[in-house]
């Protein structure tokens, strides 16, 4: 049973918050770090997260991170305009590792230890992706920022967030969106859209929510691992998932 489930509810302790989850994966778009410049990295916005981050680990958790890169360049599109599919996934994978230096600097400033551990080799500025590696440096207390999605074209970096919490032993993914949850329509075009506070792993297949693409959708629901979608745009709300507050909706292998 994973600590998830044995701490579901929000923990307070003299005042204090606990965390209902030890080890976290937390999966965030390449845009959100653009803001309202739609494109690029935000120096305010990325300042303000990594300010979030530290102290979320002061909770004294275990936490690993994987970034987009579609503030940059995001595969699919280049794709839909004519490119190799395979060559504009790579140009992807590439605009992941630029996030994630600029993460990995804006985190350092703030006080956090952070290693870059990148599935494409770019060794002046990243270590190789190297599991037993990725594990201890964590275990370490150190910041963990996977970078280049699965290091292969054709899989998305949701998919690549689900296979590094399935190889890290993540109790939970936390995937931060511009919306306060999965809706059973999109919200920002439809009024009358409903949200879901919990689902099963197998709704997000059959009920076509595009939480995640199929292959992540699938890793997660084989192996296990709980998923929350929250608003990261909201401040504190990382911090309130990580405890166990209702924050979002929760996606399990059993209905809450």
């Amino acid at each position: 049973m994973r600590a998830s489930f044995v701490m579901s509810a929000m923990n307070v302790f003299g005042g204090k918050m606990i965390p209902a989850y030890n080890r976290v994966l937390l999966k965030v778009s390449g845009e959100m770090l653009a803001g309202d410049d739609g494109y690029g990295i935000n120096p305010e916005v990325i300042q303000r997260f990594a300010a979030e981050i530290a102290e979320v680990k002061l909770l004294g958790i275990e936490l690993a991170l994987v970034i987009g890169g579609g503030n940059i360049f995001r595969g699919l599109a280049g794709a839909s305009k004519g490119m190799d599919r395979a060559q504009a996934d790579y140009m992807g994978m590439l605009a992941t590792v630029i996030n994630a230096l600029a993460l990995q600097d804006a985190l350092e400033a703030e006080g956090c230890f952070t290693r870059v551990m990148s599935a494409i080799s770019v060794d002046e500025t990243a270590e190789p992706y190297i599991r037993r590696r990725a594990i201890r440096h964590i275990e370490k207390g150190r910041l963990v920022i996977f970078a280049a999605g699965t290091g292969n074209p054709y899989f998305s970096t949701d998919t690549g967030a689900a296979l590094r919490a399935a190889e890290i032993n993540a109790d939970v993914i936390l995937k931060a969106t511009k919306v306060d949850g999965v809706y059973d329509k999109d919200p920002e075009i439809y009024d009358d859209a409903v949200k879901f506070t919990s689902l099963v792993h197998r709704d997000m297949l059959d009920k076509s929510l595009r939480v995640m693409d199929a292959t992540a959708a699938s890793l997660c629901m084989d192996n296990d691992i709980p998923i929350i979608v929250f608003n990261l745009q909201e401040t504190g709300n990382i911090k309130r998932a990580i405890c166990g507050e209702n924050v979002g909706t929760l996606i399990a292998s059993v209905a809450k």
